[in-house]
């Protein structure tokens, strides 16, 4: 008997399908870090301008999606130990569940340089991680 004998060709995906969809379907996890450093009348406003703000400019970004706003009133930027927020939402991060922080300026995140690039440094670190994951 005269069988053919088939051949199949494999052709390799150029771009993983899961990432396709995930770039082109899944909105970015944003947070926002509103911080006053004392509890004046003045102060406390501008935390309410902020918190107003950013819940707007986060929610007008059809690929953002805004999974919190974490600020600390009354709190000193000098220190990270006694921002709960903060440490909140970094604990957040770590978990993967955020994927930018937006913040109204750098002396807002951190007013110690050596925090500031301590944590600028591990977020960094956690987006590369979860690229390679």
């Amino acid at each position: 008997m005269n069988q053919r004998v088939k051949k199949v060709r494999v052709i390799e995906a150029t771009k993983n399908a899961d990432e396709s969809i995930k770039e082109k379907y899944l909105q970015k996890r944003v947070a926002a870090y509103c911080r006053v450093s004392t509890q004046q009348e003045e102060q406390l406003n501008s935390y309410a301008v902020q918190v107003k703000h950013y819940t707007e400019r986060i929610n007008s970004e059809p690929k953002w999606k805004l999974v919190g706003i974490y600020a600390d009133k009354g709190i000193s930027g000098t220190s990270t130990k006694n921002r709960d927020e903060f440490n909140k939402m970094i604990r957040m991060c770590k978990r993967g569940k955020i994927d930018m922080i937006i913040t109204k300026s750098i002396s807002r995140f951190a007013r110690n340089t050596v925090d500031c690039l301590k944590y600028i440094r591990m977020l960094k670190d956690l987006i590369l991680k979860n690229n390679d994951a």
